[in-house]
Formats: C-alpha cells, sequence, structure tokens
C-alpha cells in the first residue's frame, strides 16, 4: 500500500499547486491514500469549508491541522462533522471535532491521528499520553499515521522513538521546511522530523520576504500575505505492508 502524506498547505497559492500535480502525483506513484495537512490552506491561517473542500476534491482522503486550526470560527462545524478534517486529539474533549480519522478504502483501513506538540507551543494535554489513550482502541486499524504538528525537532524525535512498533509513521509538520532525516526506525514506523511545505517557493515559510523581514526587522505588527510565484509541494511517500502496518520504505518528494 502507498501512502502520500503532503507537507502544510499555504492559502490558495497552495491549493491551487494541489490542483496542478496532486492527482498526477497520485496516478504516477500509484497513492492509495492521500493525507494532507491544510492548517494553513485558507488565506490568512486557519482552514474553511472552501479550502477543505478544495483539498479534497483534489485529492485528499483526510485532511490534518494544527495550531491554527481554530482561527477562524466558521471552521467549527467543518470539524465537528467528522468526514476526515482532524484536529489536534490532545485539545480538550470539549473543543469541536476529534483527533483521529479512519480511512476505510475496504481491501484496507488506515487510521490517520493529529496530535500538537507542546515546546513552544499552546499548553494542551501531553501527546504522548494522548497517544497511547488513541492506541488503547481495540478497533485501531493496524496502519496508523500520526501527523505530529510540532515546533521541536527533539519533541518530534522523541514521539517518533515512544511510538515505534506501534504505529506505521510519525510525521512532523509545522516548520514549513522539509528536513533531509527520514528513517525507518526499529520497529517498522517511518520517521521524519518536518515533511514541508505545499506553497510559494520565493516565500519565507510562505509569506512574502518582505513582510518576513519587516516584521523580524522592526517588531511591529505586519499583516502577512501569501507570496507570489512558482510553488512546490513538499511530500512522502510511504510504502507500507497492510497487514504488519510496517512502512517498509519512505521516500521525500519536491514536485513543482
Amino acid at each position: 500500500m502507498n501512502i502520500l502524506c503532503v507537507g502544510d498547505v499555504v492559502g490558495s497559492a497552495g491549493c491551487a499547486h494541489l490542483e496542478k500535480v496532486l492527482p498526477t502525483v497520485r496516478r504516477n506513484y500509484a497513492v492509495d491514500v492521500c493525507i494532507i495537512n491544510g492548517e494553513n490552506s485558507a488565506d490568512g491561517n486557519g482552514i474553511t469549508r472552501v479550502s477543505a473542500e478544495r483539498l479534497f476534491a483534489c485529492g485528499a482522503d483526510a485532511i490534518t491541522t494544527g495550531n491554527h486550526v481554530f482561527r477562524r470560527p466558521e471552521a467549527y462545524d467543518l470539524l465537528d462533522e467528522k468526514n476526515g478534517v482532524l484536529r489536534p486529539a490532545n485539545y480538550p474533549a470539549s473543543a469541536p471535532g476529534g483527533g483521529v480519522f479512519i480511512v476505510d478504502k475496504g481491501r484496507y483501513r488506515v487510521a490517520v491521528i493529529n496530535l500538537l506538540g507542546l515546546v513552544y507551543m499552546d499548553p494542551l494535554a501531553c501527546p504522548f499520553e494522548a497517544l497511547d489513550a488513541l492506541l488503547a482502541d481495540p478497533e485501531l486499524p493496524i496502519c496508523r499515521i500520526v501527523d505530529f504538528h510540532a515546533e521541536a525537532t527533539a519533541e518530534k524525535k522523541a514521539l517518533g522513538f515512544y511510538a515505534d512498533g506501534r504505529v506505521t509513521a510519525v510525521l512532523g509538520t509545522h516548520t514549513h521546511v522539509q528536513t533531509a532525516d527520514e528513517q525507518i526506525l526499529d520497529g517498522g514506523t517511518a520517521f521524519i522530523s518536518d515533511i514541508g511545505m505545499t506553497g510559494p517557493i520565493r516565500s519565507v515559510l510562505g509569506i512574502r520576504p518582505e513582510l518576513a523581514v519587516s516584521k523580524m526587522k522592526g517588531k511591529l505588527p505586519v499583516r502577512f500575505a501569501v507570496a507570489d510565484g512558482a510553488c512546490t509541494m513538499n511530500a512522502v511517500l510511504l510504502t507500507v505492508d497492510h497487514k504488519t502496518g510496517k512502512t517498509t520504505e519512505i521516500t521525500r518528494l519536491d514536485i513543482r
């Protein structure tokens, strides 16, 4: 089974690039399941029904998010529908939506799990304990993909080793820079610190460079805007034994 996991989509530019390249990528790599991080897919941060529908239309089977998921109040109803748009599982149970979604393809089923890191992030429940609680469900499919939306590389790697052998993959998102540390851990769990970003190449994490420079140099509030120009789609392709839930290969992709 081939599972494609796409890095943080930035604004309408990122959505448009996915619409252009993802159908061909799914076909060329014989992708069975596609998971996309869409927490920045709406212009100005967050996710909306419109941006989520664009991601589903071009090939997403599930959409993960992160610390910007609740930026848009209109996303609350979308999350509560539990139709494949997730929010991190370690938010309180009272928060809209849920942190796990089962992609059912008949022959095989894949559990998509979304978690948020704590280092330099919001003070939520422990992601390690939240993962343990989810994995205790006897009905959870053996193939389990974890999107760990976190700032600190050390926290991401620690969760990878903690989950090794119990999940199919622990894949970092949030920093918008694809890392070169993809590996398969001893227990058959694939890991990468960050999948990367889907958005403008000439940018600061998807934002117009001059705006990022102004913010960092001048220390005053700046209204960010998505950069113009050519885009890339950062992703990882996992080859998975659907009978054991182990990953046999992980490959980084940069589709321009």
